[in-house]
């Protein structure tokens, strides 16, 4: 059995706010300088806002969206809400206006609160097709348009006058009143597959997942500094990066953009942070891009340190035996070595959690190495979102850990990994054809291929939709192969296809840096990046990148041709989600021609493609 610390989130809150008043709860950068509230000053802007709202009418369970980026107003309004017994329906802050009417109107929201300008003028763009909002509130001041009234944060929460003792009681009555199978927010998912679903997640739901996350970790201190940089909007942060430092009087510092993360870092020097592969993927890319700028001595030192660290990781985590003199050895490298990589995070950081895509094993023992442990997880928006999480001295490089406590996994006879457990959600929103599709008898079907080992880790093989199933019959999951090509230090991207298809072509972005190396060590003239990446001699290249990783690989799973684009998979451009996955139908979307053209073609080297010199054959 498992008990709960907390009957609801904003009953964490208010306990915590008396508990660690005068601790630091949330900083964000303002004018150029970081600036906090404490527990008590925090929980007191809470009550400010959940009384505005109130007074806007708000009643128990009214949706209420926040359309916006990680900022304080972000914070006070999401708890706001829920102290005004209202659920909170975030809306990720790079949506189209289409994409932000979708959710308003189907979780029938009649408040929206809004970052900035730039996401209110989204919303009057398509006001006509807002019937039901009825009142939007920013949190920056901005004069609005008379077909849809703006107010502030600070107008609804009334800031010149504090929340007085009635008031405080009446609001604090609604929190008691909060039941742990209440809805605490519905979030729709980044709709990678189609039509965007409203996860509904209970209070019970989010804490016992951010209570058993914490307590799997065992390393979780009331000092710790959060810089949260992932999208709010997205279960993985609001969980692990933000209600699970805040249920044990952490500091959440948040991050002013993703492009700043780097710079955030040296001013807040967190401690922990919840992440994505791909900044881990490109951490690593970069340490290697300056070993190879190193002299010959100092790029040796490195490499043996890299492997002094390997073998001490091994028989540390992975394998427990004395560590002799080899723990002697790793001292003297991290302090060679390790130390002054760790201080490009600022100097303090002590682990990183990795969640919602496969980490590639390579990545992930580097981070062990160099003295950030990483713990890789498993879950989904429909799970609150983990169901699996390695943990400090049961850790797999390449599993996703062992499930949390009441945690059930098992696999379909097609491999497809099934959970039951107290994290799981009690359906879609107004879509239970939808819910029945994956909701059977408490078991949630997850869509992925996993398969799980003697000790309990569990493997993630590929989402089953993505599997690609080739003209001969064969399964091929995609995502391991694009771990491949994105490990090499050419390229930055890669998205594989192939699916009825009689071989796999893969379209890859280049790393930039090394693009232009490559175009002035072979003398080419170009105009631009587009031009470049069509020059044939680079074309070459990147053909003999390609092969080498296909050299490791069975002749079925081998890249026959790619295509080489001039830029990045981008939020902005379509392909990727808010959390950096790759939207596939976008992307084929996208280069279905071309696509298509290299299939045509069959090899003749007559388009915009590149052929492997052995890759015609299987």
């Amino acid at each position: 059995m498992y008990e709960l610390p907390y009957r609801s989130i904003p009953e964490m809150l208010k306990l915590n706010a008396k508990r660690y008043v005068d601790r630091t709860a949330i900083s964000y950068k303002k004018t150029g300088e970081y600036q906090s509230l404490s527990y008590g000053n925090f929980y007191e802007r809470v009550l400010m806002a959940a009384r505005g709202l109130r007074k806007a009418g708000v009643a128990k369970g009214d949706k209420i969206a926040i359309f916006s980026e990680n900022r304080a107003g972000w914070a006070i309004a999401d708890f706001a809400i829920q102290c005004a017994q209202g659920i909170t329906v975030p809306i990720y802050a790079t949506n189209t206006a289409d994409q932000a009417a979708y959710v308003i109107n189907h979780c029938g929201a009649k408040i929206v609160f809004v970052s900035n300008r730039l996401q209110y003028e989204k919303l009057l763009a398509v006001r006509d097709q807002l019937p039901g909002l009825k009142q939007v509130i920013s949190f920056e001041r901005f004069l609005g348009s008379h077909d849809l009234p703006v107010y502030t944060l600070y107008q609804l929460s009334e800031i010149s006058y504090p929340v007085t003792e009635q008031e405080r009681r009446e609001i604090e009555l609604l929190i008691d009143a909060v039941e742990p199978t209440d809805l605490v927010t519905i979030i729709y998912t980044s709709g990678t597959t189609g039509v965007p679903k409203g996860v509904m997640l209970t209070h019970a739901n989010v804490i016992f997942d951010a209570h058993y996350g914490l307590e799997k970790l065992e390393a979780f201190g009331k000092s710790e500094i959060f810089l949260s940089f992932l999208p709010l909007s997205h279960i993985l942060e609001r969980t692990a990066g933000y209600y699970a430092p805040l249920m044990t009087g952490c500091h959440v510092a948040f991050c002013e953009s993703v492009e700043k993360v780097v710079e955030n870092m040296q001013e807040v020097r967190p401690t922990v942070m919840v992440s994505v592969p791909r900044l881990f993927e490109k951490i690593h890319m970069r340490i290697y891009e300056d070993v190879h700028q190193m002299r010959p001595l100092r790029r040796a030192i490195f490499h043996m340190a890299i492997e002094t660290g390997r073998q001490f990781v091994w028989r540390r985590y992975i394998n427990p035996q004395p560590l002799g003199l080899l723990g002697l050895k790793y001292r003297f490298f991290d302090w060679l070595v390790f130390s002054k990589i760790r201080k490009r995070f600022g100097g303090r950081l002590k682990y990183f959690v990795s969640g919602g895509a496969p980490l590639d094993k390579v990545i992930n023992e580097f981070m062990w190495v160099i003295g950030i442990p990483t713990f890789e997880g498993y879950g989904l928006t429909e799970t609150s979102p983990a169901v699996t999480l390695n943990s400090p001295w049961r850790i797999r490089f390449g599993s996703v850990g062992t499930p949390l406590p009441g945690t059930e996994v098992k696999l379909a006879d097609d491999n497809e990994l099934l959970i039951r457990g107290p994290q799981v959600m009690l359906g879609y929103y107004n879509a239970p054809e939808e819910t029945a599709k994956v909701l059977q008898d408490g078991w949630l079907s997850t869509g992925d291929i996993a398969k799980v080992d003697e000790e309990g880790y569990v493997y993630i093989v590929d989402r089953k939709k993505e599997i690609i199933v080739t003209s001969g019959g064969k399964n091929i999951a995609p995502q391991p192969l694009e771990n491949e090509l994105r490990m090499d230090k050419y390229i930055s991207q890669a998205c594989v296809y192939g699916d009825r298809k009689p071989y796999l072509v893969a379209i890859l972005t280049p790393n930039l840096e090394r693009l232009i190396m490559i175009g002035n060590e072979e003398g080419v003239e170009y105009l631009d990046v587009e031009d470049l990446v069509t020059n044939q001699r680079v074309q070459r290249r990147y053909a003999h990148r390609v092969q080498l990783i296909n050299d490791k690989l069975p002749s079925y799973q081998t890249i026959k041709k790619f295509i080489l684009l001039p830029r990045d998979f981008s939020v902005d451009g379509g392909e990727l989600t808010p959390t950096l996955k790759l939207k596939r139908k976008v992307i084929y979307s996208k280069y279905q021609d071309r696509i298509e053209r290299i299939y045509l073609n069959n090899g003749d080297g007559s388009d915009d493609h590149s052929q492997l010199e052995n890759g015609g054959h299987s």
